[in-house]
């Protein structure tokens, strides 16, 4: 465009240089050198414009870039700081765990432990309960057998009797030699009498349960009456329940027993034990919360 116009005004110097030109050729081409003057104009505000246009999308593209080289930036850094959070939070979740699983395992061993303990604590109950049960039966026990002794204090001070506890169970023992002959069974009058003041005792003690049992030495026997020991000893023992409920005592509460010479309390080999040995014991049977032994109480 710039070279069009030079040439045009070139050729319109000349030719009005040379005076060969036409007025309305000069004319025509002042109007088309006027016209490209225009133009030139025209191109070069359009230019501009463009120019104006591009500096300001460049101003605007780098503050868009700087915009997003700083929401990078801090998107960056907001994920640092996001992973940062996560692996800590992982770290915390890890130990949770562990200390959980560890503290789950502490309280089930806690529950196991309880459990343990109630039931050792209820067995202990049972226990003490059933001792106190036990102590109180051995209490009464105690306490009747001091009564039983005391009533049979004049027979016992005689050497008629003795009043004791053998196997947990309160005893009355006599000797054969105060009611039997030797190898009999039937009752001498001082065995009677005897027997009779027992009676009269033991009829007091409605509430109980008494066995007689018949005991000898080990000194053989042998009559068409009595074959053995055996014979003897139930032979005597049931003669002397008989007698005890001639005098009032219910036979319901009454047994008989022979042990021949199976039951010492002494040794045979001495008169003294020999003795010891032949004799008619009545036991008093302990009811069912009295299956204990008195405790303190000296047997023979």
């Amino acid at each position: 465009m710039k070279r069009l116009i030079t040439i045009a005004v070139s050729v319109t110097i000349a030719a009005a240089a040379l005076g060969c030109v036409k007025k309305s050729d000069y004319e025509a081409k002042a109007a088309e050198l006027d016209r490209c003057v225009g133009e030139q104009g025209k191109c070069q505000r359009d230019m501009q414009e463009m120019q104006a246009r591009a500096s300001s999308m460049h101003d605007q593209a780098m503050s868009l870039q700087a915009t997003l080289d700083a929401r990078t930036a801090r998107a960056n850094q907001d994920l640092r700081e996001l992973q940062k959070q996560i692996d800590e939070a992982t770290a915390l979740n890890a130990s949770l765990r562990e200390a959980l699983q560890k503290k789950g395992e502490d309280v089930d061993k806690l529950l196991r432990e309880k459990g343990a303990l109630a039931t050792s604590l209820e067995q202990a109950r049972a226990r003490l309960e059933e001792l106190r049960r036990a102590q109180a039966a051995a209490e009464r026990r105690a306490e009747a057998m001091r009564q039983l002794v005391e009533q049979f204090r004049k027979m016992a001070d005689a050497g008629q009797l003795q009043v004791g506890v053998r196997r947990g169970r309160m005893v009355i023992q006599l000797p054969s030699e105060v009611l039997f002959e030797s190898a009999r069974s039937e009752l001498k009058a001082q065995g009677k009498t005897a027997l009779a003041e027992v009676a009269r005792i033991l009829k007091t003690m409605r509430d109980r349960q008494f066995q007689v049992a018949g005991h000898t030495d080990d000194d053989a026997i042998a009559t068409p009456r009595f074959p053995s020991n055996w014979y003897l000893s139930s032979a005597r023992a049931i003669e002397v329940v008989s007698f005890l409920i001639s005098q009032g005592m219910d036979p319901k509460q009454l047994s008989a027993a022979g042990y021949g010479e199976f039951d010492p309390v002494g040794p045979n080999d001495t008169p003294e034990g020999k003795a010891k040995n032949r004799r008619i014991e009545i036991v008093v049977q302990p009811n069912v919360d009295e299956l204990l032994a008195v405790d303190g109480t000296r047997g023979w």
